[in-house]
């Protein structure tokens, strides 16, 4: 697994499809997120789409 380094998003590709940056394999922290819109942790992190998400990227 792959994380992206712009929108932190978990995925297997190696160029994200979304911000089409290079992605990493170095990350931590795992976060699913189901509603965005009543969690406070997405809200911190800014996300406004349900997704795996990393907590941090290098």
């Amino acid at each position: 697994m792959r994380a992206c380094k712009v929108c932190r998003r978990i995925m297997e590709e190696e160029t994200c499809p979304i911000c089409k940056v290079s992605t990493s394999q170095y990350w931590s922290g795992y976060l699913c997120v189901i509603d965005p819109e009543k969690s406070e942790v997405a809200k911190r992190m800014g996300l406004k789409t349900p997704g795996q998400y990393a907590m941090k990227v290098r």
